[in-house]
């Protein structure tokens, strides 16, 4: 599907937010899905993502979080960088900020507003979980890619959340084991979630991320396809 895209920047009461559109070229209404980004920034992998989700129907959204610290990228192999951009952040701020794309996106015309979703990566795939939990009634679905395992504990959270969760992890992580994946599991089937997990044999933290030197997905299939993989056939069932 061809698709548009546009670098814009919304105002919210937090200020000026740059974020990357895509969306499908053809006139109409679509789902939506916003794209959070990893603790690296908003850089070309993320654009990538939603670009390539703008091109199975729907309108695509990412905000860079970082943008209240003069919007870095943060290259991949500069990982203590990254973590100390992140742990800058404010979870209040962040879940304003998605709050605030939520309310963009519903005020579009190109947008179906009651089939908005969200997906995230590392860091974003957290914010995913904690979005689900705060924004009950505007999120119909989440995606979150090895992110989220260390809210496995906080169950007053996840008991919030409405929307069905698809968690898509990497057996080998360096930085989320396995035992956290479950606990997540178990935690959500014990609230009566609507969850699904998979964790993908041999990879490694970032296996969706080509530009990683740790996406150690094993070849041939080195990354999970998003057409028709579980990340798409979710959205698909859930907002279209």
């Amino acid at each position: 599907m061809e698709i548009a895209t546009e670098s814009l920047t919304l105002t919210t009461a937090d200020g000026r937010i740059p974020c990357h559109l895509a969306q499908p070229a053809a006139g109409g209404q679509y789902p939506a899905v916003i794209v959070v980004m990893e603790a690296f920034g908003l850089n070309g992998h993320i654009r990538a993502v939603a670009e390539r989700i703008a091109r199975e129907g729907y309108v695509t959204l990412a905000p860079d979080l970082y943008a209240r610290f003069g919007s870095p990228v943060v290259s991949y192999d500069e990982i203590p960088k990254a973590i100390e951009y992140m742990k800058k952040l404010d979870d209040a701020k962040v879940m304003a900020e998605v709050g605030a794309r939520i309310e963009h996106l519903e005020g579009w015309p190109e947008v179906r507003a009651a089939r908005i979703g969200i997906t995230g990566f590392c860091m974003g795939g957290a914010v995913a979980f904690k979005s689900a939990a705060h924004h009950t009634v505007d999120l119909k679905a989440v995606v979150a890619f090895y992110g989220g395992a260390s809210l496995a504990g906080d169950s007053a959270l996840l008991a919030r959340i409405k929307a069905p969760v698809l968690a898509l992890w990497g057996e080998k992580d360096e930085l989320i084991p396995l035992d956290q994946v479950q606990r997540v599991e178990q935690t959500m089937r014990r609230l009566g979630k609507t969850y699904e997990s998979k964790v993908y044999a041999g990879a490694g933290h970032g296996f969706f991320c080509d530009e990683r030197g740790s996406a150690k997905l094993a070849k041939p299939n080195r990354r999970p396809p998003w057409t028709p993989g579980p990340a798409d056939r979710w959205f698909s069932k859930y907002l279209k």
